[in-house]
């Protein structure tokens, strides 16, 4: 192994030594307490130091920095407490993560790192948005992103890559090339010569370099990192390494040849590191020996301190507290004056509200700058806000959720279009692993609206007519947003954008020209979590949000003998249970109405909530209207079979007469 210490003084040289050494003692130690049972779990990157120590020393403190579970370095170079990272890995309260999080998926602001999420994929994204925030307030800075050989197999390798060369961002990928996912050699990960040979598909720039010579790690860094700076490109880097140990220490390392760790062991990147230093009289024995006396001292008081954290004693409202970021709706500066507006133009009035509002708020969606967006909600913005904050995205829906997560750690809010609702499935794990849990695993906000327009009705068939708002409302961390009139679509949008957490704002494609109404002039919210009672009643009540308020208005203008009591829910996730539990008292028959499939809806929820907490109120069962349990038919006649509107009437008579 080959050093060249070019111009690093005599001080730096010993700095990185003793930057190096630390992960691989705390490691040592570790591996011991594995044993011992006083911690349960271990990912060990000993033989890799050098990657990790590298990147994060030739970085600036306050460059972002999205690390794997093998990455102990980097958390080191930044200086974190040592005795909170063992109170961490022991899964104590006063650790990062309250204990909800485990070994290194966690991370701080303080130190300007973003812990993984298992999927290993979605860190690359979140890089993405780092970037993308850093060339927006023109700073020279970068953003890296960790990955192994085998998370380049996930297609958010694939997604991050692309929406960084596309948007021309500073961001550097590090592949960790180990050889092995797990068990499985990189022969059956990839037929490329090298992982380096991907950046060209993308036209990045790359390097393949030891991985285990921490003098190669940090000068290529210091010079890729100038580069993306100056050019505002991105670049990938691959270092070849290999670690010593399993892939988690419960794994063993049977599937790994001999022989393989036999070559490895001759490139110790700490071991050999210290002997060119020692070759060069840079350092000498004596201060080797106190270095690591030193470090062992450091490493053991520190633990000790740990060791004395009391446990955990769980605290319920503390932990459903934490799910969400506070936040507090504003009161309403409408003007009080109301202009007549339809449902579309009620949400583009919301978004260049906003976008005045907010100078840091960017929006993203497909085709959404020259062309205005697929329904034309965003026509015009790219010349009043110009293409730097309404921007036009790649295809690949995951990327950009991941963008704006890494938005949000910058302190910039950001609305993604997801072009149809249905389209939302190709960035379900950003979702509902990264945005949702983020501030219950570590205290970060997610400050991303995703608009979906979604349902059916207009012939559109199974892949642009779902009404998939479901599948969202059973992951804690989320907001759902479900209006039906222009007034509530503006306010709610508005006060989406103005909430810190990740809200999901379902946008009904047939009321974006079916319906008008009167809109308040002016910047106003209405706030998330309060359901509207539309109309009074005494017979029956329906309880329903979107499309369905619609239907139940026209159902009780149809049957004037039948008093309709209506409740439009507005918010599906957090639920007003106070509006549900007066909208059961007022009438004792209840009817749940959704354009959704019925199994698993969200009328299943409320039914069972008012089964359970208002049954003394109750005259009838509570029933539920919905569409049939099959995909969206294409042709119209079978569509309006599938809808719940097909049943309602039937439905609402036979609870009326019950």
């Amino acid at each position: 192994m080959e050093f060249n210490r070019k111009d690093l003084s005599t001080g730096e040289l010993r700095t990185l030594y003793k930057a190096i050494l630390l992960p691989r003692m705390i490691e040592e130690k570790m591996l011991v307490l594995l044993r011992q049972g006083k911690i349960s779990k271990w990912f060990s990157g000993i033989g890799q130091e050098a990657i990790s120590v590298g990147v994060t020393k030739a970085l600036q403190k306050d460059e972002w920095i999205m690390p794997l579970h093998r990455n102990l370095g980097v958390f080191t170079s930044r200086d974190m407490p040592l005795r909170k990272l063992f109170r961490q890995w022991q899964g104590n309260k006063d650790g990062y993560s309250k204990g909800r999080e485990r070994s290194f998926h966690f991370g701080t602001k303080e130190h300007h790192i973003c812990g993984m999420i298992s999927h290993l994929g979605p860190q690359l994204a979140i890089a993405d948005g780092v970037g993308l925030s850093y060339k927006l307030r023109n700073e020279e800075k970068v953003a890296v992103a960790f990955t192994g050989d085998g998370g380049t197999s996930e297609g958010d390798f694939h997604e991050a890559l692309n929406t960084a060369a596309v948007w021309d961002l500073p961001v550097i990928f590090i592949i960790e090339n180990n050889g092995y996912g797990l068990s499985t050699p990189v022969s059956e990960q990839y037929r490329c010569a090298s992982l380096l040979d991907k950046a060209i598909g993308y036209g990045i720039e790359g390097v393949q370099i030891d991985g285990n010579n921490i003098l190669t790690v940090y000068d290529t860094l210091k010079g890729v990192r100038e580069y993306c700076i100056k050019n505002q490109k991105p670049y990938l880097i691959e270092c070849l390494t290999f670690r010593m140990r399993g892939h988690e220490e419960a794994s063993g390392v049977k599937y790994v040849p001999p022989e393989l760790f036999e070559e490895w062991a001759k490139k110790d990147p700490i071991r050999n590191f210290e002997d060119w230093l020692l070759r060069e009289a840079v350092i000498t024995q004596e201060e080797v020996d106190s270095i690591k006396e030193e470090t062992k001292r450091y490493i053991e008081t520190e633990l000790a301190d740990a060791f004395t954290a009391e446990s955990i004693q769980p605290d319920t409202t503390e932990e459903l507290q934490d799910v969400y970021a506070p936040y507090v709706s504003s009161k309403s500066n409408s003007t009080g004056t109301s202009t007549e507006m339809k449902f579309i133009n009620a949400i583009s009035d919301a978004l260049d509200l906003s976008m005045k509002k907010h100078a840091n708020l960017v929006l993203m969606g497909q085709d959404i700058a020259e062309y205005g967006g697929a329904f034309k909600v965003t026509e015009g913005f790219v010349q009043r806000f110009g293409k730097s904050r309404v921007r036009n995205t790649p295809l690949c829906e995951s990327a950009i959720v991941g963008a704006g997560l890494g938005l949000a750690l910058e302190g910039n809010k950001s609305v993604m279009e997801m072009q149809f609702a249905d389209f939302v499935s190709v960035g379900f794990n950003q979702i509902v692993n990264n945005l949702a849990k983020i501030h219950y695993r570590w205290g970060q906000n997610a400050d991303m609206v995703i608009r979906m327009p979604t349902g059916g009705g207009v012939g559109a068939g199974p892949f642009h007519s779902q009404s998939n708002e479901a599948w969202f409302v059973h992951t804690p961390g989320l907001k759902i947003v479900f209006p039906s009139t222009p007034e509530d679509a503006k306010g709610l949008l508005i006060a989406a954008i103005n909430d810190p957490n990740p809200v999901m704002f379902f946008e009904h494609k047939a009321l974006y020209r079916g319906i008008s109404g009167p809109v308040p002039a002016g910047y106003y919210e209405i706030p998330i979590g309060k359901a509207k009672q539309v109309k009074e009643g005494e017979d029956i009540s329906i309880i329903t949000y979107g499309s369905g308020v619609h239907w139940a208005l026209e159902f009780a203008q149809a049957h004037p003998p039948i008093s309709v009591d209506i409740l439009d829910l507005r918010t599906l996730l957090p639920l007003d249970y106070d509006a549900i539990t007066k909208a059961v008292i007022r009438t004792g028959k209840v009817l749940v109405l959704h354009e959704a499939t019925l199994t698993g809806g969200v009328g299943a929820e409320i039914a069972a909530w008012i089964s359970a907490h208002c049954f003394e109120h109750l005259d009838a069962p509570v029933m539920r209207c919905a569409s049939l349990d099959t995909p969206v038919p294409f042709n119209i006649s079978l569509e309006k079979n599938f809808m719940a509107k097909n049943r309602l009437e039937e439905m609402a008579e036979t609870l009326y007469n019950y």
